[in-house]
C-alpha cells in the first residue's frame, strides 16, 4: 500500500469523483472534485474500501484509519458522528447531545454545524447522516449516500 499521496476514482453509484489525501496510511482529507486530478493515482486500498461501502459492505470503511487534526470541540462532534450507524440519521441537536454538548445552547449547536461543514474526511466520518445540518459532503452526494444506505 502506498502510504502517502493523492488518490481519486470516479464512482458511478455517486456519479462523482472521490479524492483522498493519504499520509502515513491514514486518510487526512476527502473531497469531491469534478474530474480526477492529473496527479492522482486511481488505485488504493482505501478507494477499494469506498467501493465496498458503496456496494453495501461498510466494514472496511468503518475500520479505516483516519488522521483527524481538528479543534477539540470539533473532534468531539466528529467522533460522536462516527457512532451513527449506516442507514440512520440524527439531528444537529441530537448530535450535540451525543458529543457532550448542550443541545439547547445556540453556541453548542453552532459548534456542531461548524464541525460538520469543516469535516475533513466526509464519507469516513459520515456527515451525510445529519438530516438538518450541512456537512462537507456536497448535498447531491449526501443524498446519494443516504439512498445507498437504505
Amino acid at each position: 500500500m502506498t502510504s502517502a499521496g493523492v488518490f481519486a476514482r470516479r464512482f458511478d453509484s455517486l456519479d462523482a469523483v472521490v479524492q483522498l489525501g493519504v499520509a502515513g496510511g491514514r486518510t487526512i482529507n476527502v473531497s469531491f472534485p469534478e474530474e480526477i486530478p492529473a496527479d492522482a493515482e486511481i488505485s488504493h486500498e482505501l478507494l477499494d474500501a469506498v467501493d465496498d461501502y458503496l456496494a453495501g459492505e461498510p466494514t472496511r470503511i468503518e475500520n479505516a484509519d483516519i488522521g483527524l487534526t481538528v479543534p477539540t470541540e470539533h473532534r468531539a462532534v466528529l467522533e460522536a458522528l462516527d457512532s451513527v450507524p449506516a442507514g440512520n440519521t440524527v439531528t444537529v441537536s441530537r448530535l450535540a447531545s451525543v458529543a457532550g454538548l448542550d443541545p439547547a445552547d445556540k453556541q453548542s449547536l453552532d459548534t456542531v454545524r461548524d464541525a460538520l461543514r469543516e469535516n475533513p474526511v466526509p464519507i469516513f466520518l459520515p456527515d451525510h447522516r445529519v438530516r438538518d445540518g450541512q456537512g462537507a459532503t456536497p448535498p447531491r452526494i449526501a443524498a446519494a449516500l443516504r439512498r445507498l444506505e437504505q
